[in-house]
């Protein structure tokens, strides 16, 4: 099999052909990382060798590039945790060893080289430039969340983020509230943007005024809450982000509301710490991958992925162990597990050429409403 064209490299390395012939042959104007990176690109790409871009290693990689090149560890996040936990043992499973790339190794020249077969991206924001560089290499990528630019024959695994905002919000509604308010809009990400569309529309149609307040992952003790909270303009938050629902009971606090008596409240979350026990409930747990429901390619566009669907870099995003709240928080899990296992196994049976090759567009993974006494009123 030929070995990779000039071209083949400039594109995988982001440069032009000229740049690429300069680097190789040692002539040119170049940078000195210019010019060791796209020979990195080269050798990657087996330029040179009998290496080709279809070498198997018997690996697959992993990867959260929403903040890529910045320094957090979304290990600390619970949902993350979750997922990587089942992402490993699904592609042990299936023969495959994972490796979990460190987000701030996005902003370097790793992604060029890396020798994996395929890469599951969570939470892939626009212009992603991790994206860009393993599909210039031709691996084989699939998406927990759907991408902000869906290619033809993209997979992606996630749930149906429309019909859990409104089952959190009829939840909230027959639990009487009327004013229910939205935490959420830190970002412009798909999640946000399905989450928020689908809660303008259900405010339209019950005749509610909708209410979006901006999440801040640095504003622990909730003060965006203030003025609603002391004008008792909202009787409910959905919290989207895991610590919303730390800073909505701080807020509360501070003003004298009691929850549930005074403010209902819904978090998105996986940490167990919100079940008022401290210990995992059960509720990701491996209880199927989902469904083709054929509606969700064509869903919706995305727009700037800047935080994750599931959490966010800051001193407040669950690092670490968190006390128990009280009371018991109701939560939505996005089932973490679930959308873990069916990923990892779309992923291998692209990779498989005996596996029949998983239908373009979106894997739906149902998320699930655990209620407790947060947004259960008299029970205290």
């Amino acid at each position: 099999m030929p070995g990779p064209t000039l071209t083949d490299i400039a594109r995988a390395a982001e440069v032009s052909t000229a740049t690429v012939s300069h680097a190789l042959n040692g002539t040119g104007r170049l940078g000195e990382s210019t010019r060791r990176r796209v020979r990195e690109v080269a050798a990657a790409l087996g330029y040179g060798s009998r290496r080709t871009p279809l070498t198997r290693t018997g690996t697959l990689g992993l990867a959260v590039t929403t903040y890529a090149g910045a320094a957090w560890n979304y290990l600390e996040v619970p949902y993350f945790s979750r997922l990587l936990t089942a992402a490993a043992a699904t592609a042990h499973a299936h023969g495959y060893a994972l490796t979990v790339l460190p987000a701030v190794r996005g902003g370097e020249t790793l992604w060029h080289t890396l020798s994996v077969d395929g890469m599951l991206l969570l939470d892939s924001p626009e212009d992603d430039r991790v994206l860009r560089a393993l599909r210039a290499r031709g691996i084989p990528v699939v998406f927990d969340g759907r991408p902000t630019d869906p290619h033809p024959g993209d997979v992606w695994v996630d749930n149906d983020h429309a019909a859990t905002t409104r089952e959190v919000l009829d939840h909230l509604a027959a639990a009487g509230a009327r004013r229910i308010a939205l935490h959420a809009g830190f970002g412009s990400e798909y999640y946000t943007g399905a989450v928020t569309r689908a809660y303008e529309q259900w405010c339209g149609e019950h005749g509610r005024e909708p209410a979006v307040i901006a999440f801040d992952p640095e504003d622990a003790p909730g003060h965006a809450f203030d003025r609603v909270f002391a004008a008792r303009s909202c009787d409910a938050v959905h919290a989207v982000y895991d610590p919303g629902g730390r800073q909505v009971l701080a807020a509360a606090a501070r003003h004298g509301l009691r929850i549930p008596d005074d403010l209902l409240l819904v978090c998105a979350s996986e940490d167990p710490a919100y079940g008022g026990t401290g210990a995992h409930d059960g509720t990701g747990s491996h209880d199927g991958t989902g469904s083709h429901d054929g509606t969700n390619a064509h869903d919706g566009t995305n727009a700037h992925g800047v935080p994750g669907p599931h959490d966010v870099p800051g001193p407040h995003d669950g690092a670490g162990p968190q006390a128990v709240t009280a009371p018991a928080v109701t939560t939505v899990s996005l089932r973490p597990e679930a959308i873990a296992e069916a990923a990892v196994t779309a992923l291998v049976a692209l990779l498989d050429p005996v596996l029949p090759d998983p239908s373009p567009g979106g894997l739906t993974v149902p998320a699930r409403l655990c209620p407790r006494a947060s947004s259960r009123r008299g029970s205290g």
